[in-house]
């Protein structure tokens, strides 16, 4: 077996099983096999996977487990050569996979790899490449010092922002929502550390990796990262779990410091938690008062481009949502420059989905599409015939 992959999923249907509609494009004509792990969702996954994707290694847990321990569980049963962590809010180019196990197979001294990571916007995501959060790069993070100066290889050095974004490069922090490791490495530095429940375990295993002598490597390749779709970030337990995995790496790599430098850093990451939690208390109350916090739904316009088969369905749906809509026929062949060859400049207060037809285009030409002039207020969203669901990074519809 070349590949295994490894997909934690909590509540995320739709975004899920995009996902495996993208990987098993991806895949094909390689040795693989796709085991997804539910962490108890209430929202059907476990039922829309049995009936849909036989083909993939399903284990239903009766509990959240947590990232760490749900992916060494798939992790101690898989057979690959290679072990790939993945999101359920990602897409994945066709060509992204074997792209990746090439370059894996060319440099046996790489001990991870992670990829270019797009936003729905078709930004690159920072979070693609980052340094380990040593103590005073924690600092220049935490003090705001890494915003302000992104492409200085000290002050910046959490994002690595100084490195290429279109060729390979060595970086140090692998992201856990692409991270590409062999059984090699695993059996030689361990699996994911489970005292992290979610967030922080990437950096630690990135970490062990380096310490084991091997190198971590960025590659261009692209995928779609919907950040955020996977948690709700906006809860208190996200607060207080991220920033607790802070403290567990920090105890962990750097307890040896003394109090001059441990002191200070501790004190940041209660700060840091206490301002965030202000954040999200002072978000619900505004909710609660009933003062606008999200997008009006006048303010979002959509644009369908797919056969005309797809054209008439998303009709019918916008239609039954009220959705502010434009259509039109097209494929990869007949509009290749896809809503580059129609979309009218979109306001500032505006936003505009563009959602693809995901049988008339491949996930590499769409991902392309939205990286040749990223905006942010236009934003990548699919259908397909098979899910009969619009998803985009706000919402799903159908």
């Amino acid at each position: 077996m070349k590949l295994s992959i490894i997909i934690v999923s909590y509540n995320v249907k739709h975004y899920v099983e995009q996902c495996l509609m993208s990987v098993a494009r991806a895949v094909q004509g390689m040795e693989a096999e796709v085991f997804v792990v539910d962490n108890h969702s209430h929202d059907g996954t476990v039922e829309l996977l049995r009936e849909r994707y036989p083909w993939v290694r399903l284990i239903e847990s009766n509990h959240n487990l947590g990232f760490s321990r749900a992916n060494n569980l798939a992790i101690s049963q898989s057979q690959g050569e290679y072990v790939l962590l993945l999101n359920p809010d990602t897409i994945v180019g066709e060509s992204v996979l074997s792209s990746v196990v090439g370059f894996m197979d060319e440099h046996p001294d790489a001990g991870a790899l992670g990829v270019k990571m797009l936003q729905s916007d078709g930004q690159a995501a920072r979070e693609s490449r980052r340094g380990l959060p040593t103590p005073l790069t924690a600092f220049y993070k935490m003090t705001g010092l890494c915003r302000r100066f992104p492409r200085h290889p000290r002050l910046g050095h959490y994002y690595m922002s100084d490195m290429p974004w279109d060729v390979a490069g060595e970086m140090e922090v692998v992201s856990g929502a692409f991270f590409l490791t062999t059984r090699a490495i695993i059996n030689k530095v361990g699996m994911l550390d489970e005292d992290f429940f979610m967030y922080g375990e990437d950096i630690d295993w990135s970490y062990r990796i380096l310490k084991g002598g091997h190198h971590n490597w960025y590659y261009p390749s692209q995928i779609l990262h919907y950040k955020g779709e996977s948690t709700q970030k906006s809860s208190f337990r996200y607060v207080h779990v991220f920033y607790d995995a802070m403290l567990i790496f920090f105890r962990k790599h750097y307890s040896q410091l003394s109090l001059f430098i441990s002191l200070p850093i501790r004190l940041a990451i209660f700060v840091r938690a206490t301002l965030a939690l202000a954040g999200t208390l002072l978000l619900r109350l505004r909710k609660m008062m009933g003062f606008a916090v999200d997008q009006p739904a006048n303010d979002l316009s959509y644009l369908f481009i797919g056969s005309e088969e797809m054209i008439g369905e998303c009709r019918q749906i916008a239609r039954r949502r009220g959705l502010r809509a434009q259509f039109a026929v097209g494929n990869a062949t007949t509009l290749p420059l896809g809503h580059h060859a129609l979309a009218q400049p979109v306001k500032s207060d505006e936003c505009l989905f563009v959602v693809y037809d995901a049988d008339a285009y491949s996930y590499d030409q769409m991902l392309a599409l939205m990286a040749r002039q990223p905006q942010p207020n236009v934003q990548l969203g699919t259908y397909s015939m098979l899910t009969k669901t619009i998803i985009t990074q706000r919402e799903t519809l159908s």
